[in-house]
């Protein structure tokens, strides 16, 4: 039998190398699925429309439907499609029904039922429909009994169907959102475990930048009478130091060669105490001003902000890792620094670079959570540097440097959202999130280990 030569294995390795962290994204989807596979009953715009159609398919222009409901943002879209498709259909809706709890439902039924209103139909989801006690249908039959007006009343939901909730568009959307800032701030973390460094601190930049935004929009704009110049400074600022501090460290490493592990690590504990300092203790500086909101909340032709901006990113990440100067640079310094200077490489500045690029992607991450939370929150991004590296580690960047790609980035931050996501529809807590996070660095350092064998 022949036996391959010494090159032919290493060009197969490579194969799974470069695409390996795709199939395992694909087989956890997959894994996920199959775990979360049961009866879904759904509760968004298009169960809504079917539920109304149905309704009016059943009763035509005997329908006199109520719609009951919680008080809360996902049921919104749910009665509205109920109501506009009954107006599209000729008829109009008799109440519409939000309420908090059971209770405040039968109370404002009675009242339909004093003033004589007719109803015969209750729309809601299978939320209330399965746990409210009112919408019981010997309930019901009980206020028939006392209100002529509720003859024949009965309450419908949605149809169920088979499925998996974690295949759904909102939950997958919900996953690119929910981990957008964790894959921004792996950008920079990228190009800085490229040239074999390392940054602690981007979980406490996190929370600095979210403060300082939070603080110079109170001190500085009026908070609730910001405008939109003031909101954008505010937001720029925060960045803006956040890059400050990362061109420190690189001052640091490179100038007084302090090992990148120390100086990050002690600026970690400061930004985090200076958090603390700006917020006055552990409570939020809350954000007033109209628009702050938008980064988080906003969409772009239908897409998220953050989305589209993490997205974006990326793109220009790969762009300059893959056909720029300066990313050749980057890699010429992670895989010998000595080497590369000798070559000309300014190695002082590429290090100063990568390094402020990785303190203002934290930034970034910063203002992206002052704008979800609406506040400045001083214990925002803990344990977020585990995550970050994790994700950048998972995705094929070799701790050692000289080697990685922003893709394996994007896959490695999306392969511990879709594990994050499995673990919280499966109830499992955080601590054992951080377990599996812990683990997944270490069996992605070892699997590093194994290649670098089997590539020499």
């Amino acid at each position: 039998m022949k036996v391959p030569s010494r090159m032919k294995l290493p060009q197969d390795f490579s194969l799974f190398r470069d695409y390996g962290m795709v199939l395992v994204l694909v087989l956890l989807c997959g894994m996920i699925t199959w775990a979360t596979w049961e009866e879904q009953h759904p509760s968004d715009e298009s169960a809504g429309v079917a539920l109304a159609n149905g309704l009016y398919d059943l009763k035509g222009e005997d329908l006199h439907v109520a719609i009951i409901a919680r008080q809360t943002k996902s049921d919104d879209e749910f009665v509205k499609a109920i109501e506009d498709q009954i107006a599209e259909r000729g008829s109009s809706v008799k109440a519409v029904i939000r309420v908090r709890n059971p209770r405040d439902a039968r109370i404002e039924l009675e009242r339909l039922g004093v003033n004589n209103t007719r109803i015969n139909a209750i729309a809601t989801h299978n939320f209330c429909f399965s746990t409210w006690g009112i919408l019981k249908q010997a309930t019901l039959d009980g206020l028939a009994s006392n209100h002529k007006s509720f003859k024949d009343i009965r309450p419908y939901k949605p149809k169920s169907r088979m499925g998996s909730a974690f295949l759904s568009a909102e939950n997958l959307i919900a996953i690119l959102n929910q981990n957008a800032p964790v894959a921004i701030m792996a950008i920079g973390m990228t190009l800085v475990i490229i040239t074999a460094g390392i940054d602690l601190s981007v979980g406490s930049l996190m929370a600095l930048s979210a403060l300082i935004s939070a603080v110079t929009l109170r001190s500085w704009f009026g908070d609730a009478d910001a405008s939109a110049f003031g909101i954008m400074t505010a937001f720029l600022l925060g960045i803006l130091v956040c890059t400050a501090c990362g061109v420190f460290v690189g001052l640091m490493v490179t100038w007084f060669q302090i090992p990148p592990f120390v100086v990050t690590l002690a600026l970690m504990m400061v930004a985090r105490g200076l958090s603390f300092i700006l917020a006055g203790g552990a409570d939020p500086v809350d954000i007033q001003a109209t628009g702050a909101e938008l980064l988080y909340s906003g969409t772009i032709l239908g897409v998220p902000n953050q989305i589209a901006l993490m997205l974006w990113l990326f793109v220009i990440a790969h762009v300059v890792m893959s056909h720029t100067a300066l990313g050749r640079y980057i890699y010429a310094v992670g895989g010998n620094e000595q080497a590369a200077r000798l070559s000309g490489v300014p190695v002082f500045w590429v290090i100063i670079i990568v390094y402020a690029i990785c303190g203002a992607s934290a930034g970034l991450a910063g203002v992206m959570d002052a704008s979800h939370f609406t506040s400045g929150r001083p214990k925002a991004g803990e344990f977020f540097e585990l995550q970050v590296i994790a994700a950048v580690v998972v995705g094929g960047t070799s701790l050692l440097g000289g080697e990685g790609k922003i893709l394996g980035t994007f896959i490695g931050a999306m392969i511990l959202g879709v594990i994050q996501n499995g673990l919280n529809m499966q109830g499992v807590d955080s601590y054992t999130a951080n377990v599996v996070y812990g683990a997944l660095i270490l069996v992605a350092v070892l699997v590093d280990q194994l290649k670098r064998k089997l590539l020499n």
